[in-house]
C-alpha cells in the first residue's frame, strides 16, 4: 500500500510515526529486545508519542528475523505460518553504539547510537545485503476510512499499519512472491499477498507467498497470514516497502551464497517439499470441465490413446462426475456412471490411476448440506447461521477445517472414494474464503484465515490420503496455497487461456512459484479457456511434457489430440515417450529438490547466478540441472533463446542438441531457430551425465533394465555420482553410480557427447 505522495509528502489523511532511536535494549540468551522511539531531543519527547518494540531472533542458521510491535494488547487468534527453530547458532556482541547479531554466515548490525537507528544485514564475506536506513520503520495512521469519526474528538480512531522499508542496491532484482503471471522480475510492481480466483491474466494470484528472492544473495519472508502489501521499487525507488494492517509485523532475512542456498534455508524454515509417487509423472488426461461425458465417452478416449500408442497413466474425472448443483456430495452421478465401482475397477485393469475433482464447498442441494449444518461443520456468520452464497454453487457453504470433526467428516468421504479405486484428488478453489462478518470454529481471525484456509484444506486431504496409502504414494492437484504448502504437492497453474501469450504467462507463473519454495508445478496443456489451434496444442504439449507434471485439460472442449489432427497425436506420443525415458533423471532431480528446495523447473539465473544475462530471462528454463528447455511460443516455430555462460562448464565442452549431438552451441550467445513440430530447443549442458532409460514403457518400470547415461563433455570424475531412485519408493536410492569407477580417464576427458550403456 502506498502512503506517500512523492518523496516529500504523505497522502492526505495519512500520518507516520517514524522510529529513529533505540531507547533501550536487553539481551536474553539468543534474543535481542529493543525499544524504538522517535527522534529524541529531550526527555519531553518521550511523551505523547508511540514506541515500537523490536525483537531480533534467529530460528535457523543464516536466518535473522525481526518482529515489530506497536500495541501488544491486541487479541491474537491466529493462525500463524509454522516455522522450524533451533538454538545454539548465534553470537551477540555489544559495543558503544553498536550491536552485532551473528547467525552462522549471516549477521545483523544495529546502530544503537542516539538518534542513529539503523539495521544492516551482511553476508558471509561482509557484503551488504539489505537494511533499514532513515525513516524506514514506522507505524501508519490512516484517517481516510469509515472507521474515523471526527466527532469522537480526543478518542478518534483510525486504521493502522505496520510499515518496514528494506533497502535495495543498484541493479538488484527481485523474484518470487508465489505464482504471479505478470513480469517475472518484480521490481516496479505492487503486490498484495491475498489469494484470489483471478485466472492467469491479471495481477491476482491463486498462490500468494510473502517471500521474495533477491539477486544480491538473500530472501525475505514475511510471516503474516493476512494481507501483506509490498511496494517493490514502486513507491520508493531504493526500497521495498512492506506493510500489514494491524499492530505487528514479523519478517526474516534469509542469507545464501547462491540463490539455491537461499531456497534451501527458506524451505528448511517453512517446510520441506514433499515427494510424489513415480506414477504421477505419467501423462494425465481429464474429461475437461463443462464437456459432456459418460462411460462411453471416457472409454472412447482411452481406446483412442491405446490405438495410437500414446502412453497414459492417470485419468481425471472433472466436476461433473457428481450431479449438478450437488457439489460436493462425493457420489458419482448414476445417470452417467450407473455402476461407478465396477467402472473404476475396469479402468484400473487398464493400468490407470484415477483422480477426481473436488472443492471444499457443499452446495445446498447436496445431501450432505443438512448434516453439515446440524453438526456445525461450516463457516458461520456472526449470528451462528451458515455462511452461504450462490457464487459457483447455489446456496453453497464452506467446510470449516479448523473444526477437527468437520475435517474428519470431509476426509471420511474421500476415504470411501479411495476404497472404490480413486488414487488422487484435485483440490480446486479455496481462494474465495469470506473474511467479513464470519467466524471459525477455533476462533481464528477471519482475515488471517483467508489465505491460510488453503493450507488447512490441502493438508487435510493430503494427510488423509498419505495416512491411507503411505508416504509419497499419492498427491494432490491443488490450485491454491500459501507458505508451507510445498509439503502438500502438486500445484497447477489455474485457468489460462488457449493462446501462446497465456502459455508464456503460465511459464512465468510457474517459475515464480518455484522461486517460492515449490519444486513441482503443472499447467493446463492446450490452455483452459477456449479451444487451442493445432499449432498451439502441439507447442504446449512439448512444453507441458517437459514440466514436472503433465495434464491435458480444458474447459468447454476436450484435449484428446486426434480432434486437432492426427499429427497432434504424433507430437504427443513423442513428447510423452521422451518424458518417460527421462524418468531416472526426473526422480533423481526430484529427490534433490526434496532435500534442498531446488525445483525441477528452474529459472535460468537459479542455475547460473554468475551469468548476469540470465537474470531477466523468463521464456526458457532448466529442467533439472542438465537440460535447457526453450518452449516455442510462435505458430511458425521461430524461437529465440540464450545459452548461459558458466566458467566451470566452458572448458568441459559445448552445449549440444538433445536431437542431434553434432549440433553444438557456444555459451554466452543468443540463438534464433525455426523448429517444426518434431523438435524444440532442448540442450544438454556440458560436463554433465544425464541418466535415461529409452526402454521404459511407463515411469514405474524397472529403471535398471535398459539404463543408459548421456555424457556430454569432460566429466569431473571425482565428484560425479548418479543416484538411481527406486520408482516404488521415491525417497529410496537403489544404487549410486560413481562415474570415476565406471569410466576410464581417457573417456572422462573427452569433450564429445556419447551414450554409455550401463546395464
Amino acid at each position: 500500500m502506498k502512503f506517500t505522495d512523492g518523496m516529500w509528502c504523505l497522502r492526505e489523511g495519512i500520518s507516520i510515526d517514524w522510529m529513529s532511536n533505540v531507547e533501550r535494549l536487553s539481551v536474553e540468551q539468543d534474543v535481542v529486545h529493543l525499544l524504538l522511539n522517535k527522534y529524541q531531543r529531550h526527555r519531553g519527547d518521550t511523551l505523547n508519542s508511540p514506541t515500537i518494540s523490536a525483537t531480533v531472533t534467529s530460528p535457523l542458521e543464516g536466518i535473522i528475523g525481526v518482529k515489530l510491535v506497536h500495541w501488544a494488547g491486541q487479541n491474537d487468534n491466529g493462525p500463524h505460518y509454522q516455522i522450524a527453530s533451533k538454538t545454539g547458532h548465534t553470537t551477540i556482541d555489544q559495543t558503544d553504539g553498536l550491536l552485532l547479531y551473528q547467525s552462522g554466515p549471516a549477521s545483523l548490525k544495529i546502530n544503537t547510537a542516539p538518534n542513529e537507528l539503523g539495521f544492516t544485514w551482511y553476508g558471509d564475506s561482509g557484503q551488504t545485503l539489505t537494511g533499514h536506513s532513515f525513516r524506514s520503520i514506522g507505524y501508519v495512521r490512516d484517517r481516510t476510512t469509515d472507521r474515523t469519526r471526527w466527532t469522537d474528538g480526543l478518542y478518534v480512531e483510525h486504521d493502522g499499519y505496520m510499515l518496514a522499508e528494506l533497502n535495495l542496491g543498484v541493479n538488484e532484482k527481485l523474484y518470487g512472491l508465489g505464482e504471479r503471471f505478470g513480469p517475472f522480475v518484480k521490481n516496479g510492481q505492487r503486490v498484495d499477498i491475498w489469494n484470489e480466483d483471478g485466472g492467469t491474466s491479471s495481477e491476482l494470484a491463486y498462490k500468494n507467498i510473502p517471500f521474495y528472492l533477491s539477486s544480491k544473495g538473500y530472501g525475505v519472508f514475511v510471516r503474516h497470514t493476512g494481507k501483506v502489501s509490498l511496494e517493490l521499487q514502486s513507491e520508493r525507488t531504493t526500497r521495498v516497502n512492506i506493510s500489514v494492517p494491524g499492530q505487528e509485523l514479523e519478517y526474516y532475512i534469509i542469507f545464501g551464497s547462491t540463490p539455491k542456498e537461499v531456497l534451501r534455508r527458506y524451505t528448511a524454515l517453512t517446510g520441506q517439499p514433499s515427494l510424489v509417487p513415480t506414477w504421477s509423472y505419467n501423462l494425465w488426461l481429464t474429461t475437461s470441465f463443462t464437456t459432456s461425458y459418460d462411460e462411453k465417452t471416457v472409454t472412447g478416449f482411452l481406446d483412442g490413446f491405446r490405438e495410437r500408442d500414446i502412453p497414459l497413466g492417470v485419468f481425471h474425472f472433472d466436476t461433473f462426475w457428481m450431479k449438478s448443483y450437488q457439489w460436493c456430495d462425493f457420489q458419482f452421478d448414476k445417470d452417467y456412471f450407473p455402476n461407478a465401482t465396477a467402472y473404476l475397477k475396469r479402468l484400473k485393469e487398464r493400468g490407470l490411476k484415477i483422480s477426481v475433482w473436488l472443492n471444499s464447498y457443499i452446495a445446498q442441494a447436496s445431501p450432505l448440506f443438512k448434516e453439515g449444518k446440524e453438526k456445525g461443520y461450516f463457516i458461520k456468520r456472526l449470528d451462528g447461521s451458515v455462511w452461504q452464497w450462490d457464487m459457483w454453487q447455489a446456496g453453497m457453504a464452506i467446510v470449516d477445517f479448523t473444526n477437527p470433526e468437520a475435517s474428519k467428516w470431509y476426509t471420511d468421504h474421500l476415504m470411501r472414494l479411495m476404497d472404490m479405486g480413486v488414487d488422487s484428488f484435485k483440490t480446486d478453489f479455496a481462494e474465495r474464503i469470506p473474511f467479513q462478518n464470519v467466524k471459525f470454529y477455533d476462533g481464528s481471525d477471519p482475515v488471517r484465515m483467508h489465505n491460510y484456509y488453503s493450507i488447512l484444506y490441502n493438508k487435510a486431504v493430503y494427510e488423509a490420503m498419505i495416512g491411507r496409502v503411505g508416504k509419497a504414494k499419492s498427491l494432490l492437484f491443488a490450485r491454491s496455497t500459501a507458505p508451507g504448502g510445498q509439503a502438500y504437492p502438486v500445484h497447477w497453474g489455474g485457468d489460462c487461456e488457449s493462446t501462446f501469450e497465456a502459455m508464456a504467462e503460465s511459464l512465468r507463473g510457474g517459475l515464480s512459484l518455484m522461486l517460492s519454495g515449490y519444486i513441482f508445478w503443472a499447467s493446463d496443456i492446450g490452455g483452459f479457456e477456449g479451444t487451442p489451434l493445432p499449432a498451439l496444442y502441439k507447442r504446449w504439449v512439448q512444453f507441458g511434457l517437459l514440466s514436472s507434471h503433465s495434464r491435458l485439460h480444458g474447459s468447454s472442449s476436450y484435449r484428446v489430440p486426434w480432434i486437432y489432427g492426427e499429427d497432434c497425436s504424433d507430437v504427443l506420443r513423442d513428447s510423452v515417450k521422451r518424458k518417460i525415458s527421462l524418468t531416472p533423471y526426473i526422480l533423481q532431480e526430484a529427490l534433490h529438490g526434496h532435500q534442498t528446495g531446488v525445483p525441477l523447473m528452474r529459472a535460468m539465473f537459479l542455475e547460473f547466478p554468475d551469468d548476469l544475462n540470465t537474470y531477466t530471462i523468463d521464456t526458457q528454463y532448466m529442467f533439472g540441472s542438465n537440460l535447457l528447455v526453450a518452449p516455442v511460443f510462435t505458430e511458425e516455430g521461430t524461437v529465440t533463446f540464450y545459452v548461459p555462460c558458466n566458467e566451470e562448464d566452458n572448458h568441459r565442452g559445448k552445449w549440444v542438441s538433445w536431437f542431434d549431438y553434432n549440433k553444438t552451441y557456444e555459451p554466452g550467445q543468443w540463438y534464433t531457430e525455426k523448429h517444426d513440430f518434431s523438435s524444440l530447443p532442448i540442450l544438454i549442458r556440458p560436463g554433465t551425465v544425464t541418466p535415461i532409460n529409452p526402454k521404459l514403457k511407463s515411469p514405474e518400470d524397472d529403471p535398471l533394465d535398459g539404463f543408459k547415461l548421456i555424457l556430454n563433455g569432460s566429466i569431473d570424475s571425482e565428484n560425479y555420482k548418479i543416484e538411481i531412485v527406486n520408482p516404488e519408493n521415491t525417497h529410496e536410492v537403489l544404487k549410486v553410480i560413481d562415474i570415476c569407477k565406471l569410466i576410464d580417464d581417457s573417456e572422462m576427458s573427452q569433450k564429445t557427447t556419447r551414450v554409455y550403456t550401463y546395464f
